[in-house]
């Protein structure tokens, strides 16, 4: 990190709506606050299972809610998420273990293209409903992020390595120790001690905290 720069870490996963609308949101600010934004991909159900969490969608009130409020947030924060009504029967049959695996890999290997895989990912999953644990999909999704098809072809293969699945465990689990019971998680690390944001919606009160501007979803 650059002298005086806020470490922002973003722990999410693909199968998260609310994780999206953060991830651009933040992925915004990184040009307009002085912080240095880690993307963290982690896997969701692990960390439901680990706290005892449950999916939000789960209580029919909620759920009925839940597809309100997105496409309201989708909306003003200005993100192509498109909720249907099968989306979360869809969550709990489909998962996303492989893509999240597949950032990891390209985590530890060519970093620089995690931002535009992930948003590939979120596109494919809530925009267009696709099944992205096919490896089809995800080389797909990969090359159209702009991976080579040889490095596509050879993150898919580390996707089942010891490496890659200890390391989205150990993302998991920092994720928890931080506090973490649900997505999107930002931690902040402010004055030498960790601070906790959890949702989409509490990026206005991280400003706050780090002593940043907040300017809105989409900061011009």
């Amino acid at each position: 990190a650059v002298m005086g720069q806020t470490l922002v870490e973003l722990f999410y996963d693909v199968v998260s709506p609310y994780s999206w609308l953060g991830f651009e949101v933040l992925c915004r600010y990184q040009r307009v606050w002085n912080i240095d934004l880690r993307f963290r991909p982690a896997f969701l159900a692990g960390i439901m299972q680990a706290t005892g969490n449950k999916p939000p969608a789960m209580l029919p009130k909620r759920a009925e809610y839940l597809q309100k409020d997105i496409k309201r947030m989708a909306k003003y924060y200005q993100v192509p998420v498109q909720v249907s009504g099968d989306d979360f029967k869809r969550i709990l049959g489909v998962g996303t273990l492989g893509a999240m695996r597949f950032i990891t890999a390209i985590d530890m290997t060519e970093p620089q293209y995690v931002e535009s895989l992930s948003r590939e990912f979120w596109l494919r999953f809530w925009s267009q409903h696709e099944d992205i644990s096919q490896p089809a999909n995800i080389l797909a999704a990969a090359k159209q992020a702009g991976l080579s098809s040889e490095l596509a072809q050879k993150t898919l293969e580390m996707v089942s390595s010891p490496a890659v699945k200890n390391r989205l465990k150990e993302t998991t689990e920092e994720a928890i120790k931080h506090g973490a019971f649900g997505m999107p998680a930002v931690v902040a690390h402010f004055n030498g001690e960790p601070h906790l944001f959890f949702g989409s919606d509490r990026l206005e009160l991280l400003s706050s905290v780090i002593g940043e501007k907040w300017l809105g979803p989409v900061p011009s």
